[in-house]
Parts: structure tokens; C-alpha cells; sequence
């Protein structure tokens, strides 16, 4: 009788750029999720389908995505780590691996989720940052930025801040934090957390922020962004590569 498997969680890191999100979408698209599958596929020598603990958009990053899948009992989670690192590194990367505990899934044993989005505020590019960073050429007012993080906080109704979901999916969400950072030299970087997020919900609320610091709209209209339930209503949707998945929490 065949033993039952085993569940393996993985800390991965990711360079977003050149994928299609971390959701596999068949093999004509590349995605984070799609070559993970693949290798892991390879090396197990069975079918492997991951978990995530956030499904990234194209163009999103990771520092701490966090992945399940069940593997043989006499894994070597060290030497699928190595095997990972080898194929996919250094787009792709595994940070730790080990044996979970048992009914443990990457995305519905999560309680929370942390998001960095990096902006550069200066005239001047920085070739160094092009990929991980939006480039803003207006002075972006700071205290302005902090005002408006902080309405974020709390349970609401992110609908203004969501692009809409499947039927009978819900826009509520709980923010445990929400703020700006100024880290010198231009750079500024805006953190927040939540429970869950629904979909381009911290790029909507970056657009938004970074609307109003640079005066196109005001802190107090976000709570009448929020009423409006209305996408429209919020500002433009910040681009992708500045954004990271940052951590996650059990």
C-alpha cells in the first residue's frame, strides 16, 4: 500500500517582469507557477500542481511568495530546493523549503498578506531600479501620501479599488496597515497589509495616492471613492513592476 504524501511549503522569490502572473495558464504562456509545476513535475516524477499564498499579476514581484504541493514521503526537500534553484534560479529562487504540517495550504492557511510598492521621485531614472521600481517625475507631496495611507485602515468595501471578480466574490477587505515610507534620495516606498487582497487592489490604491500627491486629488475624496463602489471613481492603477509581494503570515 502506497504511503500518503507529504506537504511541502517553500519560501520562493521571484523576479516578475518577464511573466504572465504567478497563475499557471496553460503552456503557451509563461508564468512563475507554470515553470515551478514543471520542474517540480520533473523532479518528483509525478504530476504537481502548487499553491500559492497570493497569485501575483504579469509583471509583479516576490520576496516571500509562499507555495505548498504534495510530495513522496521520502522527499528530499533539499534536493528539490537545489533542483529548483538550478532550472529556474535567478529568476526564480527557493529561499527555505521544508514539511509542513499536515492539512497546511499555502493560501488558506494565510491570515495575512504584505505588499511593498517602490517609487523613484526624482527627474532622473535610476537604471538600477527600472524594473523594480515606477519612475515619477512630479514631486509627490509626502505628507499628502501619509494622510491618505492612513484612510485605508480598517474594514471596507474595496469595490472603488478592485477590478471586479467571479460572481458572488466579495471586495470586503480588513487593512491592518497602510503607509509611506521616505527612504532618501528620491525613494519612497509604500507598504501595506491585509488579510487578503482582491484583484489589482494595491496597485488601485497606489494610483490613487499617488494621484493626490501630486495634487490631481485630495485625501478627503477617498472616502467618497469608497461610497462610490465604482472602480471609475479611484484613480489610475499604478504599473506593476513597482510592485512585491513582501511577506506572508500563518
Amino acid at each position: 500500500m502506497e504511503e500518503a504524501p507529504v506537504l511541502v511549503k517553500a519560501v520562493v522569490a521571484y523576479d516578475g517582469t518577464d511573466f504572465r502572473g504567478f497563475a499557471a495558464q496553460g503552456d503557451d504562456v509563461r508564468t512563475v507557477a507554470g515553470e515551478i509545476n514543471a520542474v517540480l513535475s520533473k523532479v518528483l516524477h509525478r504530476p504537481i500542481v502548487v499553491a500559492c499564498a497570493g497569485r501575483t499579476d504579469a509583471g509583479v514581484h516576490a520576496w516571500n511568495q509562499v507555495i505548498s504541493f504534495p510530495a513522496p514521503p521520502e522527499v528530499d526537500v533539499n534536493r528539490v530546493a537545489r533542483a529548483l534553484n538550478g532550472m529556474l534560479g535567478p529568476e526564480i529562487v527557493v529561499r527555505s523549503i521544508d514539511i509542513a504540517a499536515p492539512g497546511f495550504d499555502a493560501r488558506h492557511s494565510a491570515n495575512g498578506r504584505r505588499y511593498r510598492y517602490t517609487i523613484v521621485n526624482r527627474p532622473t531614472p535610476d537604471p538600477f531600479l527600472a524594473r523594480y521600481a515606477w519612475h515619477v517625475v512630479e514631486p509627490l507631496d509626502l505628507d499628502v501620501l501619509r494622510l491618505a495611507a492612513d484612510a485605508f485602515i480598517g474594514e471596507r468595501n474595496f469595490a472603488s479599488f478592485c477590478r471586479q471578480g467571479p460572481p458572488g466574490s466579495t471586495t470586503i477587505r480588513h487593512v491592518r496597515e497602510s503607509f509611506w515610507t521616505d527612504l532618501g534620495d528620491g525613494l519612497l516606498r509604500y507598504e501595506v497589509e491585509a488579510t487578503a487582497f482582491c484583484w489589482q487592489m494595491v496597485r488601485s490604491i497606489t494610483g490613487t495616492q499617488v494621484d493626490m500627491g501630486r495634487g490631481r486629488k485630495h485625501p478627503g475624496d477617498i472616502m467618497d471613492i469608497f461610497r462610490a463602489e465604482d472602480r471609475s471613481a479611484a484613480g489610475a492603477i499604478a504599473p506593476p513592476h513597482g510592485l512585491c509581494l513582501w511577506d506572508v503570515t500563518y
